[in-house]
């Protein structure tokens, strides 16, 4: 038997990191920020559906919190701020069929598509 070579071992090292990296964003708080511009008049309704996504979210597993904002100088774009447990539940509740029907109504009534991103604490 003789010494591991170095391009092995070096492989080695990045696989271990690469494994302690995604154990660690699975049990890392996770934060969506889900940007939202909705159209002229449809607020009412925008806000019937965001009641109805949080009461359902409320009850997934993982979900921590949520809070809507509006920006100050543009009334009709929308901020929604949730945490989660981990990236994996907030993936689980992303796919979601009753999610997915009320994100589909949703998209009638805004004039741009949703955007939607994960972050983490730095």
């Amino acid at each position: 038997m003789g010494y591991p070579d170095k391009a092995n071992t070096s492989v080695r090292k990045r696989q271990i990191s690469k494994r302690r990296e995604e154990r660690r964003l699975e049990v890392m708080t996770v934060k969506i920020i889900i940007d939202r511009k909705v159209k002229n008049g449809k607020e009412p309704e925008f806000f019937d559906l965001l009641k109805e996504l949080r009461s359902k979210a409320i009850s997934s597993k993982g979900y921590i919190s949520g809070e809507t904002l509006r920006a100050l100088t543009d009334r009709h774009n929308y901020v929604v701020v949730s945490t989660w447990q981990s990236v994996d539940d907030w993936k689980e509740w992303e796919k979601n069929l009753e999610r997915a029907r009320i994100q589909a109504r949703i998209e009638k009534i805004v004039s741009r598509p949703t955007k939607t991103k994960m972050y983490i604490h730095a």
